[in-house]
């Protein structure tokens, strides 16, 4: 089971090999606004399948807009500490 961490190490490092058959590092080229577009979609989506396609989708959803959020902190460059302080 990957972990929360576990998901920013792997992403933080494919968006540091610039690997151009990635999604990530594909997104990644879009900047903020890209990026920030995807984080909205997918929190709309998340809210959607909650409201309407219980909790396998909610979870897809959720797991969706997680990666899309950490893809946001590269992004930003904000680190996973950086989000860890202000829990």
């Amino acid at each position: 089971m990957k972990t929360f961490d576990d998901l920013y190490t792997e992403l933080r490092n494919k968006a540091a090999a610039q690997d151009p058959d990635s999604g990530t590092v594909h997104l990644l080229s879009g900047g903020v606004h890209a990026v920030g577009k995807k984080v909205v979609e997918e929190a709309a989506e998340v809210w959607m399948a909650a409201e309407h396609e219980g909790r396998d989708r909610a979870a897809d959803e959720i797991a969706q807009l997680l990666y899309h959020v950490q893809v946001m902190m590269l992004a930003c460059d904000v680190g996973i500490d950086d989000v860890y302080r202000r829990l």
